[in-house]
């Protein structure tokens, strides 16, 4: 078998694995009764909780979420009353108020909301979601919607976290893909959130946008290092307008070519690395003596829907339009559709409409992916410790393919073990896709995003 070349495992698509089976698997033939009986089945235990924001002013061209664009906020005080109505139906189903060690809002834009209305929204959320002392309470911010007096009232509602929407500083990148924000107004909110106490902020990039160029991005990474946020997401962009309506805005002749892109990602490694980030894993990097940095040296690194965590892998609840949560070995997804999730609340019923119950295979190869993805290492022995069988001959194939990463020094084929190398860790979702039976069918990997 041929050695591997990197750049030709960069220039393609692939899973992210914030599940498995990844979430184009889910069926409408887990519903509403599906949920709840998961959730009566659950052992006890503290819970992450993700609520989907999905409102924004404005659309930028690159995004692929599910979002709504609206300059109209009175939609989103109905919202809040589907919301309501979706918390007290897991209260119900629950058993009454559970303890939480993760909340993150997402979006869409959730400093859509007002003050009020965010304050209406935790005040509901903490009736049945009771934060531990510990719990990370965190919130995406785009820079353009808040301010200092913003950042002093989330702090009051409790978040000690924040991640900021960048994407590029680069004023003509802005521009092409209709988001403009000065580097002044992103600098004065990283640096009030400090003065505020917020215990870690982030700062989300991407790579691949329309008009980048390898030194436009050097400049950008400059002005990112200078902020020096606890952590930095860099996501490499999928340009698929055939999905994604405001992508078609995007000349595709403006995207920066496959050696460009993978000159700009190896930029950001170098740059990061440089001023003191460590790789997490995949696409994400975080100061040495952050919490994020520890757990990944300590081998306690954890992954689930809302990406890296330190959070012990417990089970997820999924709030509002199109969030997705776990539980025990099922995956849920409410409707994408607003007035359809809306409508399902108000007959009272929960708004899942499509999930999955894991089979053995599933829970065997999740176990084996993500012991890729978050520790580097894959260990025998522990995969039949807690599945039974012989690794060895469950993963023949596997162990097969994964000759040729170890062939370009991806991977140590090591008895009883399959390590990931320090170069190998840029690409680990390239190497956990070996453990995907799901991909081994032709045009999969075209559903996911690039990999570098």
């Amino acid at each position: 078998m041929r050695a591997l070349a990197l750049p030709d495992r960069l220039d393609t698509f692939g899973p992210r694995y914030t599940s498995y089976p990844t979430a184009d698997r889910f069926g409408d033939h887990f519903g509403p009764d599906d949920q709840r009986r998961a959730l009566a089945r659950r052992a006890p235990g503290p819970l992450s909780v993700y609520v989907h924001i999905p409102f924004c002013e404005s659309v930028c061209y690159y995004c692929a979420c599910n979002k709504v664009i609206t300059k109209h906020h009175d939609r989103a005080s109905p919202y809040l009353d589907a919301l309501t109505t979706e918390i007290g139906l897991y209260r119900t189903a629950l058993g009454g108020p559970q303890p939480i060690t993760q909340l993150h809002l997402g979006g869409g834009t959730p400093t859509f909301l007002s003050d009020a209305e965010l304050t209406r929204l935790m005040a509901t959320l903490r009736e049945t979601f009771r934060p531990t002392d510990d719990a990370e309470l965190s919130i995406e911010v785009d820079p353009r919607t808040a301010d200092a007096g913003r950042l002093v009232h989330l702090r009051q509602l409790g978040f000690n976290r924040l991640s900021f929407g960048v994407q590029d500083f680069d004023p003509d990148v802005q521009q092409a893909v209709h988001r403009v924000q000065s580097f002044e107004s992103v600098r004065a909110l990283v640096l009030q959130a400090r003065a505020l106490g917020f215990v870690s902020t982030n700062v989300d990039l991407i790579n691949g946008l329309p008009r980048q160029t390898p030194a436009s991005f050097d400049r950008t990474l400059a002005q990112v290092n200078s902020l020096r946020p606890d952590r930095i997401a860099l996501y490499s962009y999928a340009h698929l307008p055939e999905r994604f309506m405001p992508q078609r805005r995007i000349a595709s002749a403006d995207l920066p070519d496959a050696p460009s892109r993978l000159a700009m990602w190896r930029a950001a490694i170098r740059s990061f690395g440089d001023h003191g980030y460590d790789l997490i894993g995949m696409d994400h990097f975080a100061l040495a003596g952050d919490s994020l940095a520890v757990a990944r040296r300590e081998g306690r690194l954890h992954r689930n829907f809302q990406g890296y965590s330190t959070q012990p892998d417990c089970d997820l609840v999924g709030l509002g339009v199109s969030a997705i949560g776990r539980i025990g070995t099922t995956h849920a997804q409410n409707a994408k559709d607003l007035a359809a999730y809306q409508d399902t609340l108000a007959r009272g019923e929960l708004p899942v409409v499509r999930g999955l119950a894991l089979g053995a295979d599933d829970l065997v190869r999740r176990d084996a992916i993500m012991a890729l993805m978050c520790r580097g290492e894959l260990d025998h022995t522990e995969i039949e410790r807690r599945h039974g069988g012989v690794f060895e001959e469950r993963f023949a194939f596997e162990l097969a393919e994964l000759q040729q990463f170890a062939d370009a020094g991806l991977v140590e084929l090591q008895p009883r073990k399959v390590r990931v190398t320090p170069a190998g860790w840029h690409v680990v979702r390239t190497i956990a896709m070996v453990f995907d039976t799901y991909l081994r069918h032709p045009g999969r990997t075209t559903r996911f995003s690039r990999i570098g």
